[in-house]
């Protein structure tokens, strides 16, 4: 009789245990932003109603950017950037022939190849181990900027007065003369410098998927070199983006390239083998090694883990629909970044813009290795030292390039030290 009082004021097990229920996927993340369509390309201007003029500076407050956003260059730039993105969708870069690139582009590889010839010639200081920017890249860029006038010469840019605002954006692409940085911000004059040979008729329409698979590759690998030779500091931790100390182009046009892939997938970055495979073929897998090959520790989690999250996309449709995103909204859009564009008469500003003398500012190219620049973050105006950049603009953070080549030169092989910011 006590043995069932006692069982009947035992609680029951199954009321207390909860129901185990399949686990449910959790929904994506949801973005209510489409992705921005391409807008229609402008044909080039009639060249006989320009002023030729020396680029400078016109984004100089909050007021000039917001007026540079509704122009018609704002437009012309996301239609070029764009439009050669949408030339490449589905094409690898072996399937680009030689003989395929016409008489300009081919002229404009062989600039990109003396210049390469330049570096070869102009080697660095021993440096002691440094991983900041080496001085005698000045010495390369003094070189550059010789042969600039007979490099666009050979291009066919007619007149002394045009040459002068075209090279200065080509002058501008290989890294910033008194920071010895390189970033983004770099890689996207090389890109406007494209754009005024369109203006200027020297490269057509015809010619975007060859622009993009054969030219902008040829300096990536030229820009490559010159990072692991002068030891380039990147222009800011991870860039604007957070995707690359350097580069952001390779993941937008690479996205395209791989946008219906049969089998390569976004995760594919994950995967060493295919990148071994493919990486020479698709600039979105060849940028990942390259990354991967100059990082202090494995694993894109931990040294670049914006690629890391993109990887686990669905599909490339929605990276390269991303991509377009970030460009626009972490490039175009941001102050830090587009107060150190740009404008001539091919890639014009808008009349009531600011300009240098009027903000007091020399011109980008004139700041001594002592001088300072006054620049605006968040609409306040505040000057940076030339030594670097402060906080509120990006860190000055040492090379990880450096770091690997360093290693190398000790013998350290794949045991790389990890370095601050990395």
């Amino acid at each position: 009789m006590a043995t069932q009082q006692t069982a009947s004021t035992l609680p029951n097990l199954k009321d207390l245990i909860p129901k185990l229920e399949p686990r449910r996927r959790r929904p994506g993340p949801s973005n209510p932003l489409p992705f921005p369509e391409t807008p229609a390309l402008p044909p080039p201007p009639d060249t006989s109603t320009l002023t030729f003029q020396i680029p400078t500076r016109r984004i100089l407050s909050t007021k000039d950017h917001e007026r540079f956003l509704s122009s018609p260059t704002y437009g012309l730039i996301l239609a070029f950037i764009f439009g050669l993105s949408d030339a490449v969708v589905d094409t690898p870069i072996s399937a680009i022939r030689d003989d395929e690139c016409s008489a300009s582009v081919k002229a404009i590889l062989g600039v990109l190849d003396e210049a390469e010839g330049l570096v070869q010639s102009t080697p660095p200081d021993d440096a002691e181990g440094s991983r900041f920017g080496n001085k005698v890249f000045r010495v390369f860029l003094d070189k550059a900027k010789s042969a600039s006038h007979s490099w666009h010469q050979k291009l066919g840019v007619s007149t002394d007065d045009a040459i002068s605002e075209v090279e200065t954006y080509l002058n501008q692409s290989f890294g910033n003369r008194t920071r010895i940085d390189y970033g983004s911000g770099h890689e996207l004059n090389f890109m406007i410098w494209l754009l005024c040979l369109y203006q200027l008729r020297i490269v057509e329409k015809s010619d975007f998927e060859v622009l993009v698979l054969k030219v902008f590759t040829r300096y990536l690998a030229l820009m490559r070199t010159i990072q692991s030779t002068y030891y380039l500091e990147p222009a800011g931790s991870h860039g604007v983006w957070g995707l690359d100390d350097y580069q952001f182009l390779p993941f937008l046009f690479g996205a395209s390239q791989l946008l219906h892939h049969p089998y390569i997938t976004p995760l594919a970055i994950h995967q060493q083998l295919t990148i071994e495979e493919f990486g020479h073929d698709y600039m979105y897998l060849g940028q990942i090694d390259f990354v991967n090959s100059t990082k202090t520790v494995k694993g894109l989690r931990w040294h670049s883990p914006m690629l890391d999250d993109i990887s686990s996309a669905k599909n490339w449709t929605k990276v390269e629909g991303g991509m377009k995103r970030m460009f626009s909204a972490e490039v175009l859009k941001k102050l830090p970044v587009m107060q150190h564009f740009l404008f001539g008469s091919l890639v014009p500003a808008v009349e009531d813009m600011s300009t240098e003398s009027e903000a007091g500012v020399s011109h980008e190219e004139d700041e001594t290795e002592s001088g300072a620049v006054v620049v605006e973050h968040d609409g306040v105006k505040h000057v940076h030292q030339a030594i670097g950049w402060g906080d509120c603009c990006g860190i000055k953070v040492p090379s990880a390039i450096a770091a690997a080549q360093a290693a190398k030169k000790n013998g350290a092989g794949e045991t790389l030290r990890r370095i601050p910011f990395d």
